[in-house]
């Protein structure tokens, strides 16, 4: 079992790196935003609440995002068993220590964090680029800016966290995308032939 927190700012590229490490390793991938843009186009109840913070750039309050990746991992066992790739998750410190305490609940624990690093000017462009070619409500100008903020003041936080524990894998972010996941193989590949 293998799992994965794939981090970084909005825009770096955990979506598509996601995708590659899905292919290389049969791991299960659990987008928070995909999961709560899900619930909102469905206006579910979670939804409608997720929709008042994210709307504004701001995060979901943490017993919220843990109840809905509980409900995930328990709805989904026979997909997680070769691990799980956790992308939008944590965003703070205190869900950090959730995820901690909910995969010591499964028996299991956080082999990995992948840190994407890519400049900020790089970030901008990503995002407006995918507005266009998506029509994301949320990759406008405005909110890309909040949500920027967001990430630095709340979410960034968690890079020294991870340090700390001895599970960050920096990763150059601003090469092309095969660049990007080899060197994410590279870094990974100790941690996969234990």
């Amino acid at each position: 079992m293998l799992n994965i927190v794939i981090f970084g700012a909005p825009g770096s590229g955990k979506g598509t790196q996601s995708d590659n490490l899905i292919r290389e390793y049969g791991l299960y991938h659990i987008s928070t935003g995909e999961v709560l843009r899900d619930h909102i186009s469905r206006a579910t109840k979670l939804g409608v609440i997720a929709d008042r913070y994210i709307s504004k750039g701001n995060l979901i309050p943490d017993d919220l995002m843990v109840s809905v990746l509980e409900d995930v991992l328990d709805s989904n066992p026979e997909k997680t068993a070769r691990g799980v790739i956790f992308d939008g998750f944590p965003r703070t410190i205190d869900q950090a220590v959730a995820l901690n305490d909910m995969l010591a609940r499964r028996g299991t624990l956080l082999h990995a964090v992948i840190g994407l690093e890519v400049d900020e000017d790089q970030l901008m462009n990503r995002m407006l680029l995918r507005g266009k070619e998506t029509g994301r409500a949320d990759d406008n100008p405005v909110t890309i800016k909040q949500r920027l903020e967001v990430y630095h003041r709340q979410t960034c936080p968690l890079r020294d966290y991870y340090i700390a524990e001895g599970k960050y894998l920096p990763i150059n972010g601003n090469n092309s995308i095969d660049a990007i996941f080899e060197d994410i193989k590279k870094a990974l590949a100790p941690i996969v032939s234990k």
